[in-house]
């Protein structure tokens, strides 16, 4: 809205360029995000000083807490926040908003999300399989909040520590809406048992739908050949043909191919298969792309100006591969935990233009279920192992969709830093047994 006027503004917030109306002001891309991921995720922030830092583009990102007081006093209306945590807004006829200073202290002391979130936390329903307690990616069509309620929702409830300790591994970023909230999930107490018949049939059909042969694009360059930028950024894209076609042949090979339309797998694998890639790439590819792929990056020297024009977009993007390396790396995900977590993340109901989104729900439902059930069998001493693999989801969907922003220039430095941070990165495992991620890492040569 008004993008024509905003051209020739500044944000209000940090003066940076103005991109649009967001939320009811005129801002930056920048002070737009910051302000979403704060309330959707009701960060509580402090400040070191005396709460009148300064705010410019270099400096906004030095304090959360100035940052998000400005935004408020300013008039960002967080009431025009969808509620469904998707881009695009909500009651956008809606401008600046007036709120009094108490109003803004309680916002910036969190007791406002506090009183947002005083609802009593849900129970499993006695057969598991309720449509209110259906592990969705939204609101159910009942009155009750699905596991996956985003946190934005009145809805809401606070979980135990640990969901909070487990979101501030995602390196201090805002997680991403779907399968944000899930307390159905955290508050589940599992028990030894027998993995179900049912669960055994149907991870069998998912693993068996798979390709899991190693990839077939060479990827061999002899000694002392330099790598150009054109040559490695031709290689990532033949990668990438490659794996969307195994994505392709997949749908095909899917014990529920039969039960959706043509046309919803369509529209499902044009929003997904990005996510698609990624998670391989991450799992069952991860050894090849960690081996034949890094060594081909390693021939490969940017320029100084390629490393001088390093988007923030791309270091953002950087970070946030290299934790899910080092993550993935750490689980050890299972070929069948790896088909359950593609099959609920293809299944993403909510895609616009779906013909049949009740059918859907019912499957991503099965296969959560069928996942959960396995990985508390086959790991019984590892209580918070399905969450935290359902947790990498809403990561890889964030990382897709700010991999559309990266130019494309700028995709074979970023796979070279993220590949050498992950290759140092495992062989520093072998001597320590808790690896982190370092903030701020800088593309290496």
């Amino acid at each position: 809205i008004y993008i024509w006027e905003a051209e020739q503004r500044s944000c209000l917030i940090c003066g940076d360029r103005a991109t649009g109306l967001h939320y009811g002001i005129i801002s930056c891309e920048g002070c737009k995000g910051f302000f979403k991921r704060s309330i959707c995720n009701k960060r509580v922030y402090r400040c070191s000083r005396d709460k009148n830092c300064e705010m410019s583009r270099k400096q906004r990102n030095r304090c959360q807490y100035c940052r998000l007081l400005k935004c408020l006093q300013m008039g960002m209306n967080r009431k025009a926040i969808r509620e469904d945590g998707m881009p695009g807004g909500r009651n956008k006829s809606i401008g600046p908003v007036q709120i009094s200073d108490e109003e803004i202290e309680r916002i910036m002391s969190g007791q406002e999300f506090k009183d947002e979130a005083n609802v009593p936390e849900h129970t499993w329903g006695n057969n598991g399989d309720s449509d209110h307690s259906s592990p969705g990616n939204g609101v159910s069509d009942g009155n009750q909040p699905s596991p996956a309620s985003t946190l934005s929702s009145n809805r809401s409830v606070e979980l135990s520590g640990y969901t909070a300790a487990l979101r501030e591994q995602y390196i201090g970023s805002a997680v991403a809406q779907h399968y944000q909230f899930l307390p159905h999930l955290f508050s589940y107490a599992a028990q030894p048992r027998s993995l179900y018949p049912q669960s055994h049939t149907l991870i069998g059909q998912l693993v068996a739908a798979e390709e899991l042969a190693p990839l077939g694009t060479p990827m061999l360059v002899e000694d002392g050949y330099r790598v150009s930028q054109v040559e490695l950024f031709a290689l990532l894209c033949r990668l990438a043909d490659e794996l969307l076609f195994r994505q392709i042949s997949w749908i095909k090979k899917l014990p529920f191919f039969c039960e959706l339309s043509i046309e919803d797998y369509t529209r499902l694998l044009s929003s997904t298969w990005q996510e698609l890639i990624l998670l391989a790439c991450l799992t069952v590819y991860s050894a090849q792309i960690l081996g034949d792929l890094a060594s081909v990056t390693d021939k490969y020297t940017p320029s100084d100006n390629e490393l001088q024009g390093f988007s923030e977009e791309g270091m953002e993007v950087m970070e946030k591969l290299i934790y899910l390396f080092r993550k993935f790396h750490q689980l050890k995900v299972s070929n069948e935990e790896y088909a359950c977590m593609k099959a609920i993340n293809f299944l993403n109901q909510d895609i616009r233009g779906l013909s049949n989104v009740a059918q859907l729900e019912q499957l991503n439902k099965r296969y959560w279920y069928v996942c959960q059930d396995y990985t508390e069998y086959k790991y019984p001493h590892q209580p918070k192992r399905f969450p935290e693999i359902m947790m990498c989801l809403p990561e890889i969907r964030c990382i897709a969709g700010k991999l559309v922003n990266v130019p494309l220039e700028q995709l074979p430095l970023l796979f070279k830093a993220v590949l050498h941070s992950c290759k140092s990165s495992l062989n520093n495992h072998r001597t320590s047994s808790s690896p982190c991620v370092t903030k701020g890492a800088t593309p290496a040569n």
